[in-house]
């Protein structure tokens, strides 16, 4: 059912923008296109290397700023904030879960991929095990995946909350924002988003703590959180059900492994393996990293963007039960807010927010427009634009260079540079037009649970390829044989589980679940850990009955075949002073486990 954007919607905000918003809003939009400008200034635009990696000279600071704002685009804003009002602070484990992955992406995978001088992954992917045809199928599903998740996604939360907040038409503005993200984006290649992204995450950071403070300030502070969220029952209830009642474990981050909503065996081995997909092979993140000056850069990147990964809980999922618990009551006789975020009538739901399975995804904005006064309701909404241009011109840069490097290069391989960054501009305008014409089927899209949907797709498409990497970084044996039919094996599972879910969504509340049992009964998490294994399972059977790769082939390409010398040709500088530098690295990358470990513990 499709967000009524006319103005008889009885939740059309009443709270008008004033000056003040307006200012905000437009002086975030000159910061933008300033940063923007200055740093395409910078960098070199007419080298392929310098428009695809910023000409591999990113200090730490806008690499760790820019993975972290590349992850946080307006759909983790809009779905975790609901995931956290509609089941409580596990699903911070999404964010906390990077910390390891991303100390792995910067000390394990960097160092093969910078060794292999390559550009994009699947590019790795064919030197590592030869043919074509695993690069040409990576590189399209990628696209896929950018188009139809990952931009449908951000385009699909920024559009509501543009509606909850404004009221306005969000084709207008999604387009606005589609512009002005598409232009700095195309003028300037990687560099212009890195600097960008900083600016971004400065800006989503600022703007986010000054709406939990608030929250907090409005609720009682943390002591009063847990049985604040116990009473936020809707007014009206499906009769002889459970699903309107707040989760007894909405305050622990590990569930039962049968009966929880986000089971700590799937948090723990099914979510690092997706994890692993999304920080060390997926194009988006993976180009920011190999875009370092040096491997220290890259490594303190990694540190500064897992901190960073560390705040989610309490500036995301903690306002998302916040905005839940606030008005737990009837008010003069009319529905109470609690009967928009945490509605379970169908029909209530369907008059809150347009879907009748739930409305837990306007929780943030809901928050924003009840909390925030003049002038901090144009930061917070300035907040969401930087959310959504950040992660779109992530996506629009990798998706380029993708589409670039591996299928247009194939395709004329006597391409110059010149060609090259021609086409890759061009693409960003075509991606542009397709995330368009996706905005009617956005518009449409019933799923309960932004975030909860974008991991459930993940999990069925993403652990083949994870599966392919792993084995491939760690294992000389593998060869292409086994890669590609372990890749076939798990798109064929996957696909069948990704296309039962699309033809047996879950039911709304109080309807009987009749869908199959592999949806019914196996958490998507747990899926992940079987499609992984089988992918993997065929990768080995299909190495070991062929013949095994040459070992010119895994040259410089395997953790076990890298060169003593490595980097080859990087930017050593002081031996004594990387030395010093790299042992600062590793301190800090100790004592993050630490932390991330002890938030871990408080909160089990």
């Amino acid at each position: 059912m499709a967000v009524d954007n006319s103005t008889s919607n009885p939740h059309a905000p009443s709270l008008q923008l004033r000056v003040a918003d307006i200012v905000i809003i437009t002086v975030y939009f000159a910061m933008n296109v300033a940063v923007g400008i200055w740093s395409s200034c910078r960098a070199s635009r007419n080298t392929v290397s310098g428009y695809f990696l910023a000409g591999r000279d990113m200090t730490w600071w806008p690499i760790g700023a820019s993975l972290f704002a590349s992850s946080e685009g307006a759909g983790l804003f809009i779905g975790l904030a609901g995931s956290g009002a509609a089941g409580g602070l596990a699903v911070a484990g999404f964010e906390w879960n990077a910390t390891y992955v991303l100390l792995a992406l910067a000390w394990v995978f960097v160092p093969i991929y910078v060794s292999s001088e390559i550009i994009t992954m699947p590019e790795y992917i064919q030197k590592r095990y030869g043919g074509q045809r695993i690069r040409m199928y990576l590189s399209v599903l990628s696209l896929l995946l950018s188009v139809f998740t990952k931009i449908s996604i951000d385009l699909y939360a920024g559009a509501l909350f543009v509606h909850i907040c404004l009221g306005w038409n969000f084709y207008l503005s999604t387009l606005l924002m589609l512009a002005i993200t598409a232009l700095y984006t195309i003028a300037g290649g990687l560099a212009a988003v890195i600097y960008t992204d900083a600016l971004q995450t400065l800006i989503m950071v600022v703007g986010a703590v000054i709406l939990t403070v608030k929250a907090f300030d409005q609720i009682g502070g943390y002591e009063h959180l847990a049985t604040a969220y116990a009473r936020a029952i809707p007014s009206r209830i499906v009769a002889n059900t459970t699903c309107h009642l707040p989760r007894e474990d909405a305050m622990h981050m590990f569930r039962d492994p049968h009966t929880g909503d986000l089971p700590w065996t799937g948090m723990t081995f099914g979510l690092t393996i997706m994890a692993t997909w999304y920080w060390c092979t997926d194009q988006v993140i993976v180009q920011r990293s190999l875009s370092a000056r040096d491997l220290n850069h890259a490594k303190a990147g990694s540190i500064l963007a897992s901190y960073l990964k560390m705040l989610p809980m309490c500036l995301m999922v903690m306002p998302g039960m916040i905005s839940r618990a606030l008005f737990p009551v009837w008010d003069s006789g009319h529905l109470s807010h609690t009967d928009d975020v945490g509605c379970v009538m169908p029909s209530e739901c369907l008059r809150a927010c347009g879907a009748e399975i739930g409305c837990s995804n306007i929780a943030y904005p809901k928050l924003v427009m009840e909390l925030m006064p003049t002038g901090l309701r144009g930061l917070m909404i300035a907040v969401m634009m930087a959310a959504l241009v950040s992660s779109l011109t992530s996506i629009f840069n990798s998706s380029s260079t993708l589409f670039t490097m591996d299928i247009w290069r194939r395709l004329r391989p006597r391409a110059g540079e010149r060609e090259l960054l021609l086409v890759g501009r061009l693409v960003i305008i075509v991606l542009i037009g397709v995330s368009v014409a996706w905005i009617p089927v956005l518009q449409g899209s019933n799923s309960g649970q932004v975030f909860s949907y974008m991991q459930s797709v993940t999990s069925s498409l993403a652990p083949p390829v994870t599966a392919v990497f792993v084995l491939g970084v760690f294992w000389r044996r593998a060869n292409e044989q086994g890669a590609f039919w372990g890749l076939m094996a798990g798109l064929a599972v996957g696909a069948s589980r990704l296309v039962l879910e699309f033809l047996y969504p879950a039911p709304p509340c109080g309807d009987v679940d009749t869908r199959p049992a592999v949806l019914g009964s196996i958490h998507y998490l747990h899926f992940a850990v079987a499609l992984f294994a089988l992918s993997g399972a065929v990768v080995v059977t299909g190495s070991l009955l062929t013949p095994p790769p040459p070992a010119a082939q895994i040259r410089n390409l395997t953790w076990w075949t890298l060169a003593k010398d490595w980097p080859p040709g990087a930017k050593t500088g002081d031996t004594k002073k990387q030395a010093f530098w790299a042992r600062v690295c590793g301190i800090n990358a100790i004592l993050l486990m630490c932390v991330n470990i002890f938030f871990y513990a408080y909160f089990a």
